[in-house]
């Protein structure tokens, strides 16, 4: 389904690359951070060309529930305990900064964003004693943050810490209107970036500097950024007939099982827009959902709350996780005078793409912003990076087992209609979704990015990849990068 901003908004089509071109600066992806940077750069006075694979604002920007605060979860206590106070400060003060651009770019573009000032609330039905140090740590660095009870919610919370001044919009509304001016192409996927030339099969693009903006970053080396995050699936729903919310709210405490039955309000996330409530919640690793669900659950959550209530539409986005919760921004590895990255914005895609394209834009016209080397890519904190780093590689080691060692036990003939799963067939490893009909689709299962075995997954109908996030539709064509191409494996032919 689509979400509530693709819903209520229309980007016009941009052409297709037709021709080589040379450009001061081109970007890679045209999502929030991609049009930002841009945007930042044209203002600079350079030619920026805009390569978008499909088009801009179709990928986690049309499918974020659009808060811009700087109430990142649970964060600023351990970037104090584990970056220091120094570090903290600067990513405290990079996201304050990447709200207050946004208030005044919206200001002075005149932006008809539905954009909203709010209080941002954190808040747990289970533990205090976290929600006390992560007050105390906000108010070290200067945040405002101030620790209570009271809330708009459905339910009762044992803590909760409110940010005032924070903000809510409309994201596609606002790309459509920052991306205007903008030099873009649509439907060009980048195959290859080899020093300062851009490749794609409808031509090249010579460029002095390049920003890799494409959400996951697909070339592997350098930058290694396949061993330095993961993907994780969110999901939210919008509902109508429900009290009208006037700030923003978001639950700490671990997500629940999908065995949990009981709705206590853990790890959701509530804000209005318009007549609609939007819910959000039961994320997981991308790769690792099974039993699927997660939409019946977010409605019968919201039927619990407002009994009544009636879904408009429900929607899920992808997030990059990194190792020590801070994103990668700035110069893609020590051997790539010229590639810029921003990356890893895990559940904060707004504040962090206008912090990203201030860092970038500041990097490449050389006037330097204060708070860039937090976001560092070339950062390494021993006590985080090593144990995170062996995590990730065990999660990959096993999938890569799985795939090359392994022969499943189920056959075809033993998934049903509308199920998937990965199955021998012909001797061999598959994958096979069963339509309605009961009419078979197979893919190979070895993940096009790094070799390693797809999941199936039942709330999506997709195919995902465990290690690194890639996600393909039932028939195998490409949803989610890191991978470039799709998993359709046309050598298998069905005997009935």
């Amino acid at each position: 389904m689509e979400s509530i901003w693709e819903m209520t908004t229309e980007i016009p089509g941009r052409e297709q690359l037709s021709r080589g071109r040379n450009v001061q600066a081109a970007v890679i992806g045209g999502g929030l951070a991609g049009i930002l940077t841009a945007y930042f750069l044209k203002q600079a006075g350079m030619d920026v060309l805009v390569i978008e694979g499909s088009r801009i604002g179709s990928g986690q920007t049309g499918r974020t529930t659009a808060k811009i605060t700087v109430s990142h979860g649970l964060i600023y206590e351990n970037l104090i305990r584990e970056m220091g106070l120094g570090k903290a400060q600067q990513y405290a003060f990079a996201n304050q900064e990447a709200l207050r651009h946004y208030k005044r770019l919206i200001e002075e573009k005149k932006i008809d964003c539905d954009f909203e000032e709010c209080t941002s609330y954190l808040y747990s039905v289970m533990e205090e004693k976290e929600i006390w140090e992560e007050t105390r740590a906000a108010e070290k660095l200067g945040l405002g943050a101030k620790f209570t009870l009271q809330t708009e919610l459905p339910f009762q919370v044992r803590a909760a810490i409110a940010y005032k001044d924070q903000a809510r919009f409309h994201p596609l509304k606002f790309l459509k209107a920052v991306s205007e001016e903008l030099d873009i192409v649509e439907n060009t996927p980048v195959e290859r970036v080899e020093g300062g030339v851009i490749e794609t099969k409808y031509g090249n693009v010579k460029a002095e500097h390049i920003i890799f903006a494409s959400h996951f970053p697909f070339i592997n080396v350098p930058g290694f950024y396949f061993m330095r995050m993961h993907q994780e699936r969110s999901y939210a729903a919008a509902f109508t007939g429900c009290p009208r919310m006037k700030d923003m709210y978001l639950g700490v405490d671990p997500c629940p099982g999908s065995h949990v039955g009981n709705y206590d309000g853990r790890a959701l996330s509530f804000r209005g827009y318009g007549d609609y409530l939007l819910l959000g919640g039961y994320g997981h690793r991308t790769g690792e959902n099974e039993a699927g669900g997660q939409y019946k659950r977010l409605e019968e959550a919201a039927n619990s709350y407002w009994p009544g209530c009636r879904l408009k539409t429900a929607w899920s986005a992808q997030d990059c996780m990194t190792i020590d919760e801070v994103p990668y921004i700035g110069k893609y590895s020590a051997k790539t005078a010229n590639w810029y990255v921003a990356t890893g914005f895990r559940k904060w895609g707004m504040t962090s793409s206008m912090a990203a394209a201030t860092v970038i834009t500041g990097m490449i016209t050389g006037a330097g912003v204060p708070y860039a080397e937090v976001f560092s890519p070339q950062r390494f904190q021993l006590g985080t990076a090593v144990p995170e780093m062996f995590k990730e590689g065990v999660h990959s080691a096993k999938s890569l087992i799985a795939q090359n060692f392994s022969l499943p036990k189920e056959k075809v003939d033993e998934i049903p209609a509308g199920h998937g799963g990965v199955v021998q067939y012909q001797g061999e490893k598959v994958g096979v979704y069963k339509d309605e009909s009961g009419e078979p689709h197979f893919v190979t299962t070895r993940c096009p990015h790094l070799g390693c075995q797809l999941t199936w997954n039942p709330q999506e109908l997709s195919w995902d990849c465990p290690c690194h996030g890639s996600r393909f539709d039932y028939r195998g064509n490409l949803l989610d990068n890191p991978a470039q191409e799709g998993i359709c494996d046309e050598t298998i032919s069905w005997e009935k």
